[in-house]
């Protein structure tokens, strides 16, 4: 618990330094889309001769201005077998962007990730760098960001913290196959002297009406090295998903 209170209040002073270093420029900017966002939500339940529970939740906001962007994303797995929890896992993003041109911005991200069954329990990174639409139809759309920042790891089970320097690498696409149905892929790359973390998200919404859609998803994360002393932790965990979407 004290880890979120900690990032919730990180994330606040991180938006309010945005806030403060655009405050001339907010009084003239007009909002070009007021908050907005989507809300996904999954449960699965088995009985039988095994009984298992899994719960999904992911939220996501944002606003967008004539020269910033805010952007806040959080996400909740739980999952258990026979009574016994096996995956518990939360995480948040708070991203701002300042636009420089139509087509590139500079951003600054924290990213916070409390994986309980996990390498790292938590990660914390805090970067900054340059973005740039590279392809942009009526049916397409990618994006891409590099930059670089730090990062603080803790072992799970040890303990035991590392603070690095690292370079953050993401592309975001998406792609509109039919009216209503959408196609989203991201790939986020934080690298450092100790560790390199891979995140990549893919997934297939169908709209059912304007509000409700119900999207398949698959998420791959990569650790490339596991703490000394974590024995029962992989390098590669995947995730397959069915959650009902919200859009308002």
């Amino acid at each position: 618990m004290h880890y979120l209170v900690k990032t919730i209040l990180a994330s606040v002073l991180f938006l309010t330094a945005a806030s403060v270093y655009a405050h001339e420029e907010e009084a003239e900017e007009e909002v070009v889309k007021p908050w907005e966002g989507a809300g996904e939500f999954g449960f699965v339940n088995t009985t039988g001769n095994t009984e298992s529970q899994a719960l999904n939740l992911k939220l996501n906001f944002i606003r967008t201005g004539e020269r910033w962007r805010h952007r806040f994303t959080g996400t909740a797995l739980m999952t258990s077998e026979d009574g016994d929890k096996d995956n518990e896992r939360y995480t948040m993003e708070v991203q701002s962007d300042r636009s420089l041109s139509e087509n590139s911005w500079l951003f600054g991200a924290f990213r916070w990730d409390a994986d309980k069954f996990g390498s790292y329990d938590p990660q914390l990174s805090l970067t900054t760098g340059y973005g740039r639409q590279l392809m942009k139809s009526e049916k397409h759309e990618l994006r891409g960001e590099i930059g670089g920042g730090y990062r603080k790891l803790e072992a799970r089970e040890t303990g035991q913290t590392t603070s690095e320097f690292i370079g953050r690498f993401l592309l975001d696409d998406s792609w509109q196959v039919f009216a209503s149905t959408l196609w989203t892929n991201r790939i986020l790359i934080e690298a450092g002297s100790s560790n390199t973390f891979t995140q990549f998200n893919s997934g297939l919404a169908v709209s059912m009406n304007s509000k409700f859609a119900v999207k398949l998803g698959y998420e791959v994360r990569h650790n490339t090295d596991v703490p000394v002393g974590i024995s029962d932790s992989e390098n590669t965990d995947t995730i397959t998903s069915v959650n009902l979407v919200y859009n308002f």
